[in-house]
């Protein structure tokens, strides 16, 4: 019997080039671009303490953060919401910037707030130079590897987020063990306090992060 011959064709080029069968979809981009809120709100005229305010954000960081374009159909509310921010998250404190944007992402990844998650997970990722302490903040902070002092701070946020009801002197004993002074604790629960109020305005007008957080210290 003869044996078959191997065919020593090679495949052309139009069949490697041949498409494959397209299965599925693609998912809608997602760059928010122009859109900052749900909500049709016409930013007020801007008054020489404001527009100086936004020139300075564009001179540091090369935008305006879509919370405070949100906020400036009120110039009234603008200033309040800067004013509390400012003294939560910059004023001088037992506790470091960084550590206050810890406290930051972890209360917003209880309250799945979008805003403040891409936001301020860009700013853990700057200040610690540490990309992947960013992404556990957002995704699971007690998958971190983190101080005694960290933890207990962060234990007490998620806790005061998740069941403020059942917080009590235990908790703030457990504070103090780990280094707090009493001040401390104030900051904490301050801090913990203004996301999720910040969180549940943003949540509620479905409020959009400047694309250009996402690409920040990767």
């Amino acid at each position: 019997m003869k044996k078959s011959a191997k065919s020593d064709e090679k495949p052309s080029k139009n069949a490697k080039s041949a498409k494959r069968p397209v299965i599925g979809e693609m998912p809608a981009p997602q760059a928010s671009g122009a859109v900052i809120t749900a909500l049709d709100l016409t930013v007020a005229p801007l008054d020489d303490e404001i527009s100086a305010y936004f020139a300075k954000c564009m001179e540091k960081i090369g935008f305006v953060p879509n919370v405070l374009t949100a906020y400036a159909h009120d110039l009234a509310k603008l200033k309040a919401f800067m004013g509390l921010y400012n003294d939560v998250m910059l004023a001088p404190s037992g506790l470091s910037k960084l550590e206050r944007e810890m406290i930051a992402v972890v209360v917003s990844a209880i309250n799945r707030c979008f805003y403040c998650l891409v936001a301020h997970g860009a700013a853990v990722r700057q200040m610690s130079g540490d990309p992947l302490l960013g992404e556990l903040m957002v995704m699971n902070w007690r998958a971190a590897k983190l101080s005694k002092r960290h933890h207990a701070m962060l234990e007490f946020a998620a806790k005061l987020t998740e069941t403020p009801h059942l917080i009590g002197e235990e908790d703030r004993a457990a504070l103090r063990k780990a280094g707090f002074s009493n001040a401390d604790i104030w900051d904490i629960a301050a801090t913990t306090g203004f996301f999720n109020m910040s969180n549940r305005v943003a949540s509620a007008t479905d409020m959009r992060p400047n694309d250009a957080y996402h690409a920040q210290a990767r």
